[in-house]
């Protein structure tokens, strides 16, 4: 028989004022699970169930608590409110509904510390968030409380950015801040301010400003200042401007910390080595250091080079899909264009196998974490990387989704939700057209609509519902669209472009449009509800790419709209050089089979041959405005780096071939050291970007910022069919989506 005791109408017991404040909240809890409130009493009774809770105020952990059961007692005890919060958290975790009761379904006796010092996440009240802009002091409250319940410590705030307001916000930015700050005190919930340095501020009126705000809060444990992002001082005036701004903290918090990141300004190459040598120098004004997005070191070089009388902590960004520090695969970089285009930077996101992977690799050098977020759409990662925090490889990475379930989605199966959330991130494997989980993971969510219809009150079950009907929306209009385009392409192949250009404008199956109508009422609820922007235009979102997943969710998912567009620029032409001009177009990515070519948008990294030195940055253009159909599928990708390398074969010996590359903007004008080498020769060298140019090519077959450059191979750089080439910039690095190596007597070049 499973564990389960019956805690349906339990009596709760608190004799301080610190216990009776937890137990208020365990009752309230108890209360919106059961329809009951619990009564609360001074003392132990012959009543049962009893959960007890007390102060154990010999404990030295504030964090730590301990749970004991003796029957149908059960006991929370903790030195003060916030281990106490803890302990019910953890009993809340664990309670599930079954044959009308409310049962405990595990055993938790045992005693709980912290892992991790620093957890905590940052819930910014500023204008290019897509949801904490709307919310009021409650809504706050509400999110902390909970955040607690996964073992969080700290909540970061961002004080009034004056430019950066919305016309969401309930209070001006200071006012909530103030009852962040009640907050805080309220849960004994660390408070952290996120307070960047600009070198357009004026330092007098930059410090007065702190001193305001410092001196308005009755409570602040921590403050951060990040090196760039927005920043962009060097590192000598940077850790000035920090000394004068710890003290001033410190006269009204002496007790709170200061703390810089290592995220370096862009176009800064000497700011890393000035950071170290100022680091070295044991500033007084630095109590730890922080590694966060655009970060100038690793994590481990980081720890390395900062003293060990600094504390170091991360800032990850748990919240951004793309074009950000860890985009969905960050390993691997092969989140596929169509998702990559519809669902875009901040849609819903849950992502627990990767950022559990992400926590091994880098918690051995750190005191703990807060992480970014701008919203709720990553509320699966903010609970289990507090999870991770507190509990580290004690909590299996299901288990946690199971606690996920039972405290969020009360009543219903929580090994299904689970798994529903573990099956959300394999949704994001590979071509979605080639994934059929995506449709078995809506069913799923949808099973659990109709035998469950009150959970569409509960935002986080539409959240993820909202999610699942994107993916299978994406799903069924790639692959409807994929069969168009076969087909069309063989007419195309045979003269019959009206044909084609019906057959590309064939209407989806009803399913799909039905899913797309769908999701606008969806989004309706969620914002009444939690306050998600999901688009600009009915919700307020801040842009297409603050989470507006409704202003990007019908962006090209293949190669059809830039078809239909080649159709329309044919249609203008004389009908020979209509026809040219589609034949050049279907056969724009085909070689012969000892030739080669390559997109970042549609290859996998493996087809390189090698893995690239440095972190290279994918300046993803999918999801933008500018895909409007202009841009074909392979031009999607931009790969930004000093470097790039590849390893091929395959090619005829004694043959002459030619390099073709299509680059995304023009190079630094400065540089004049833009280099590529064949098997160790040097091909060109020069200023970026150099080559042969192709007005033609570039007109007909590329779009705006694109332009492309060709280059000689000539036999004798192959060697036995093999070609290694490499590119390098070392000033600015390169940018460029694709690449072709043809024969020159196929190529005209």
């Amino acid at each position: 028989m499973p564990f389960q005791t019956d805690f349906t109408r339990p009596l709760l017991v608190a004799t301080d004022e610190e216990e009776r404040f937890a137990a208020r909240i365990l009752a309230a809890q108890l209360q919106l699970r059961s329809g009951i409130l619990p009564e609360i009493a001074p003392s132990r009774t012959q009543s049962l169930p009893e959960i007890v809770l007390c102060r154990n105020v010999s404990a030295r952990d504030k964090d730590a608590y301990t749970l004991r059961q003796e029957g149908a007692c059960f006991t929370i005890s903790a030195q003060n409110r916030r281990g106490l919060l803890y302990g019910v958290g953890r009993f809340l975790r664990k309670l599930e509904l079954r044959d009308g009761k409310i049962v405990l379904a595990a055993d938790l006796s045992g005693d709980y510390a912290p892992r991790k010092r620093i957890r905590g996440h940052q819930l910014g009240y500023r204008g290019n968030n897509n949801t904490y802009d709307a919310w009021t002091p409650e809504d706050f409250r509400r999110y902390s409380l909970e955040m607690m319940f996964f073992g969080a410590n700290i909540c970061e705030h961002v004080p009034d950015e004056h430019n950066n307001r919305s016309p969401l916000m309930k209070l001006p930015p200071n006012e909530m801040l103030l009852h962040a700050c009640a907050l805080a005190q309220d849960l004994d919930l660390d408070l952290g301010l996120w307070y960047p340095i600009r070198s357009c501020d004026d330092a007098a009126e930059a410090a007065e400003e702190r001193r305001r705000v410092f001196e308005s809060l009755s409570r602040l444990d921590m403050v951060f200042i990040p090196g760039a992002d927005p920043g962009d001082l060097p590192p000598g005036a940077l850790f000035a401007r920090a000394q004068a701004y710890r003290r001033l903290l410190k006269e009204r918090h002496p007790e709170a910390t200061l703390w810089v990141s290592a995220q370096m300004p862009h176009n800064a190459p000497e700011w890393p080595q000035e950071f170290a040598a100022a680091l070295a120098k044991l500033p007084e004004e630095l109590d730890g250091v922080i590694i966060g997005p655009n970060h100038a070191f690793g994590v481990e070089e980081l720890r390395r080079l900062a003293p060990s009388r600094y504390d170091y902590r991360l800032y990850p960004d748990i919240t951004h899909n793309l074009r950000c520090e860890y985009p969905v695969h960050y390993d691997r970089e092969d989140w596929h264009f169509a998702l990559a285009s519809t669902l875009s930077r901040e849609s819903v996101n849950p992502r627990p196998q990767e950022f559990r992977a992400l926590h091994r690799q880098t918690r051995g050098f750190l005191s703990g974490s807060v992480s970014y977020s701008e919203g709720v759409h990553d509320d699966v990662n903010k609970m289990l990387w507090s999870d991770l925090d507190y509990f580290g490889e004690a909590m299996p990475l299901r288990e946690s989704l199971c606690d996920y379930a039972r405290l969020f989605f009360f009543g219903l199966p929580p090994e299904k939700i689970a798994d529903a959330l573990l099956q959300m991130e394999q949704n994001w494997a590979g071509d979605p057209a080639e994934n059929a989980g995506i449709d078995a993971c809506l069913a799923v969510w949808e099973d659990l609509l109709e035998r469950f219809p009150a959970q569409l009150e509960n935002w986080r079950f539409g959240l993820h519902l909202f999610r699942a009907r994107c993916d299978a929306f994406v799903r069924g209009k790639r692959l409807h669209e994929l069969s168009l385009l076969s087909r069309a392409r063989a007419l195309l192949l045979k003269n019959a472009p009206d044909q084609a250009q019906k057959i590309l404008q064939t209407p989806p199956p009803e399913k799909i449009t039905a899913l797309r109508a769908g999701l606008f009422p969806l989004a309706q609820r969620l914002y009444d509800q939690i306050g998600i922007q999901l688009d600009v235009e009915h919700f307020g979102g801040e842009s297409w790419e603050r989470g507006a997943t409704l202003d990007t969710i019908d962006r090209p998912v293949s190669d059809l709209p830039w078809l239909l567009g080649r159709l329309e620029k044919a249609r203008a032409l004389p009908p020979a050089e209509g026809q040219a001009l589609l034949r050049r177009s279907l056969a724009r990515n085909q070689t012969a089979p000892d030739e080669f070519y390559y997109s970042f948008a549609l290859h996998g990294w493996e087809a390189l041959g090698c893995k690239q030195e440095g972190e290279f940055y994918l300046n993803f253009q999918g999801d933008r405005p500018c895909n409007d159909g202009r841009l074909p599928t392979c031009l999607f990708q931009v790969y930004d780096h000093f470097s790039l390398k590849c390893r091929l074969g395959g090619f005829t010996p004694g043959q002459d071939y030619c390099l073709r590359v299509t680059y995304y903007k023009e190079g630094n004008s400065d540089s004049k050291d833009f280099v590529i080498t064949a098997n160790g020769y040097e091909i060109y060298h020069g200023a970026p970007y150099g080559g042969k140019e192709d007005p033609l090519f570039d007109a007909e077959q590329l779009a705006e910022n694109y332009h492309s450059a060709s280059y000689l191979l000539p036999a004798a750089v192959f060697e036995n069919g093999c070609l290694a080439l490499e590119f390098s910039e070392a000033l600015s690095g390169l940018m460029l989506s694709e690449f072709w190596v043809r024969r020159v007597s196929g190529y005209g070049a």
